[in-house]
């Protein structure tokens, strides 16, 4: 059964340009050689760490750390760390 209603599809004027751009930036972030259309040569490896740069990219963590005195043991201080990632 076909689904007509593909959630896939980019509807965006020019995104299609925008995503193949986005593709080959992160393709030499990881050292992978893309060429223009049909990459099937590609190993699995390939291509998922040219997918991985790309999520990479789009959703960054953001970590920070800080040291604090302590409020239980006056004299001593604690590391506090943050790690945060925005998902939509």
């Amino acid at each position: 059964m076909s689904n007509s209603n593909s959630s896939n599809r980019l509807v965006v004027p020019g995104a299609r340009e925008a995503m193949d751009k986005f593709k080959m930036e992160a393709a030499n972030e990881v050292g992978v050689n893309l060429k223009q259309g049909y990459n099937g040569d590609l190993t699995s490896r390939q291509a998922g760490s040219v997918g991985g740069q790309m999520v990479k990219n789009v959703s960054p963590v953001r970590k920070t750390s800080f040291w604090r005195n302590d409020r239980t043991a006056p004299g001593h201080a604690v590391e506090v760390r943050y790690i945060a990632c925005l998902t939509v």
